[in-house]
């Protein structure tokens, strides 16, 4: 019998890195596309690619060789229609120190229906949900979720409880329309449900895995697959909590925890053109963006939820996008409504979730233990997807107030701990005034 090993998708923030070696650049040219391919002729540079979908006014752009990035910028906003320019930053998906008990439910495999598909019981009944009154709010409200809630993340896999509800997304990394796969980032393939069955958990590490054989522990513990099966995770999440809403997923990191700026924003454009309901964002960085305040203020314009992750840095430092105040930001707590130490709060965060020994969908059909704000934030997107179930949808101020009907923690943690029923029953009863 193969000895199975289980290993923590932790914390995903991200931190700002260094411009890209290329120093690319976005810039916003209101006079179009053409404009902006006239003025990289006069200058030399080249667009690479538009960055905000229908809008075109911002773009990727590659400077000219052997001119230093400060004349190049100073040359751009000299030219008519040039109002903004700021790096393309690269980005890196965090990982954190120190990781907690691996819950009872990894070992709670019985399978259970579960709107449409099989899970695990683990995961289906696990203490967070109970945490947060999710059956509660389904007895008492008969909501189960609608609407599409778009992730971008580092894509998702074709895991049986998640197929059902997925809908065409788009991977920037490769510039590819469809379903971002995970799987098809690695060759190894889980064996057979059999296998998993009779799995003896243990840690690995504090980076990357789940309920794998001791082939895929160590090809996902390499540096490369860093991030790998985060966008599973947190799509898992928001199924757990809404398993009927449709999920989009926009993959804007690798397996490897790496994006970029431009990436996002892409992402937030797309989706704010294909006319999600809620944007998911399981990520954060220290430094803000223009660009991104201004994709963010656009998706709000256009009625778009959106939900970010307050950052796994355990201070009070604001962190972007959730700093942003069209966002909801979601701290950590854990199953005893405490802020998790490595949680970050302060004046920035909406709200609080459970946020510690999550379990949640992994590639290969598999399930993982995660701990995080990465996994606190789908909690909320997800409970935005029940308020969409039944009545008139609320607008981004609406389901912000309605979230906000919260436990009250501490004043570190915003409102105070997420509480599902009473966020349904405060966006009901504003329904029917």
């Amino acid at each position: 019998m193969k000895r199975l090993l289980i290993t923590l998708l932790m914390l995903a923030t991200t931190t700002l890195g260094q411009a890209l070696g290329s120093q690319k650049l976005i810039v916003r040219n209101n006079n179009g596309l053409l404009a902006m391919q006239g003025v990289c002729q006069l200058l030399g540079c080249s667009v690479i690619r538009q960055l905000d979908g229908t809008l075109g006014t911002l773009f990727l752009v590659r400077p000219p060789d052997l001119i230093s990035l400060e004349q190049f910028e100073a040359s751009l906003l000299a030219q008519t229609g040039i109002v903004h320019v700021e790096p393309d930053l690269s980005l890196l998906l965090e990982r954190p120190a120190g990781v907690g008990q691996i819950p009872a439910g990894l070992w709670d495999r019985d399978p259970v229906e579960y709107y449409g598909s099989s899970v695990w019981n683990g995961y289906a009944s696990q203490p967070a949900a109970k945490i947060v009154r999710l059956a509660e709010a389904r007895r008492q409200f008969g909501v189960k979720g609608t609407g599409t809630v778009a992730v971008i993340d580092t894509g998702i896999t074709k895991h049986p409880a998640l197929t059902p509800v997925i809908v065409p997304g788009y991977d920037f990394t490769r510039n590819v329309a469809g379903t971002p796969d995970e799987e098809g980032e690695v060759q190894y393939r889980q064996s057979t449900a059999a296998v998993l069955d009779s799995a003896e958990p243990a840690i690995v590490n504090q980076s990357t895995a789940a309920v794998l054989d001791t082939e895929g522990v160590g090809i996902l513990s390499a540096a490369n697959y860093a991030a790998f099966g985060h966008g599973t995770s947190v799509s898992g999440v928001i199924h757990m909590v809404a398993p009927t809403a449709r999920i989009m997923p926009l993959k804007a990191f690798g397996a490897d925890g790496k994006g970029t700026l431009s990436n996002i924003l892409r992402a937030i454009y797309f989706a704010t053109d294909k006319r999600a309901n809620v944007i998911n964002m399981s990520f954060s960085f220290t430094s803000p963006s223009q660009e991104l305040q201004r994709a963010l203020q656009n998706a709000r314009a256009r009625k778009v939820i959106t939900v970010a992750s307050a950052g796994n840095y355990g201070t009070d430092r604001p962190v972007y996008p959730g700093a942003y105040n069209t966002v909801m930001d979601v701290a950590s707590t854990d199953n005893s409504d405490r802020r998790s130490s490595f949680s970050s709060y302060g004046p920035a965060v909406w709200v609080a979730a459970p946020g510690e020994a999550i379990i949640s969908t992994y590639p290969y059909g598999s399930y993982s233990a995660s701990w995080g704000t990465s996994f606190s934030a789908p909690m909320v997107a997800g409970t935005v997807a029940l308020l969409l179930d039944g009545g008139a949808p609320p607008s981004p101020d609406q389901a912000a107030e309605a979230i906000g009907h919260a436990y009250w923690v501490s004043n570190e943690l915003g409102h105070g701990r997420l509480d599902i029923y009473k966020a349904v029953e405060a966006w009901r009863l504003n329904v029917n005034r």
